[in-house]
């Protein structure tokens, strides 16, 4: 069985074969001009050997920089070129990933932060008894529950929005705080306080509370 060493050296035989002859005439053409050329160079004077001599160089220098030099510049710089395009893309990319993990990370801790979905559950009563109990009944001048809000991934949005008259500042700390720590995760939006014209010490107090869930 033919080795793989034993058929590349069959291969270059064959091409040295091949091209022997071509070389043998090239050469045969060639030499004639050559040697017409060396003839020629041999009669020249030394100051015109020294000419042609720079000019053999100054030739030399032009194909070396134009067929050799030139086209290695321009690929090293086509290569950078393209290096920095791949880098600003991966960054891209990279940030792409980053964005992608917050966003999934944030959804992760929505999902989790949900109260019991369904008929059972009802923010109206959750928040109507923790502001009853915090600064009391009588200081509830409205609660109206809102519309439920539908969101993606089967999320569902509760809201409920209160308005308080004449509480304390401290009234309104403990009613935040008592909001805050409910056994279920319940939010406070559109906070609005405005101090009340017959008593700089009381407010009134606009706010909505809201909370996930899970359509059933």
């Amino acid at each position: 069985m033919t080795t793989l060493r034993e058929y590349l050296a069959e291969l270059r035989e064959r091409l040295r074969a091949f091209l022997e002859p071509q070389t043998r005439r090239l050469r045969a053409q060639i030499d004639p001009y050559v040697a017409q050329a060396r003839a020629r160079y041999d009669k020249l004077e030394k100051r015109e050997r020294l000419l042609v001599q720079m000019a053999a160089g100054l030739l030399a220098l032009f194909v070396v920089y134009n067929l050799i030099y030139s086209p290695i510049a321009d690929y090293v710089d086509g290569l950078d070129e393209r290096i920095a395009t791949r880098e600003h893309d991966l960054a891209g990319v990279q940030r792409l990933v980053a964005t992608y993990a917050t966003v999934k990370a944030d959804l992760n801790a929505v999902q989790h932060s949900t109260v019991p979905g369904g008929k059972d559950f009802s923010l109206f009563s959750v928040v109507e008894a923790s502001f009853s109990k915090s600064v009391g009944h009588e200081k509830i001048a409205s609660i109206i529950p809102q519309a439920d809000r539908k969101l993606p991934d089967g999320l569902v949005q509760y809201s409920v929005q209160l308005k308080l008259n004449d509480v304390s500042l401290a009234q309104i700390v403990d009613a935040l705080y008592a909001v805050r720590t409910l056994p279920m995760p319940v939010g406070i939006a559109n906070l609005r306080i405005q101090r009340r014209m017959q008593n700089t010490h009381s407010f009134d107090v606009d706010l909505t509370c809201v909370a996930l869930g899970r359509s059933a």
